[in-house]
């Protein structure tokens, strides 16, 4: 009889041995999980901040661009006023074009 419960008691504590290194060794495997998890966060966060500056970057070029065109285009707009000022100009002062 004692044999049995001496059996009892070696086997319960085994068991109980067995179980406590089961969790450990979950928590360990979760301590893992939760460290690449958070280096995939860390990683993924970093590309996100490149494609935010890329995309400031490209809108800053674009708001570059939109200025240069429109002082083009106002360019533009005073050499045609230039032009047909001059233009003016020539047909008042040459002598072979009638007046009305």
């Amino acid at each position: 009889m004692i044999v049995i419960v001496a059996a009892i008691v070696v086997f319960t504590v085994g068991f109980l041995l067995i179980a406590k290194r089961r969790g450990e060794a979950n928590k360990e495997k979760l301590r893992r999980e939760a460290s690449d998890t958070r280096e995939l966060a860390a990683a993924s966060r970093l590309e996100a901040d490149r494609q935010s500056a890329e995309a400031e970057e490209r809108a800053a070029r674009a708001k570059r661009e939109m200025i240069a065109a429109e002082q083009q285009r106002l360019a533009a707009t005073q050499g045609h006023s230039t032009a047909q000022e001059l233009q003016a100009h020539a047909e008042e002062i040459d002598p072979d074009v009638q007046k009305p």
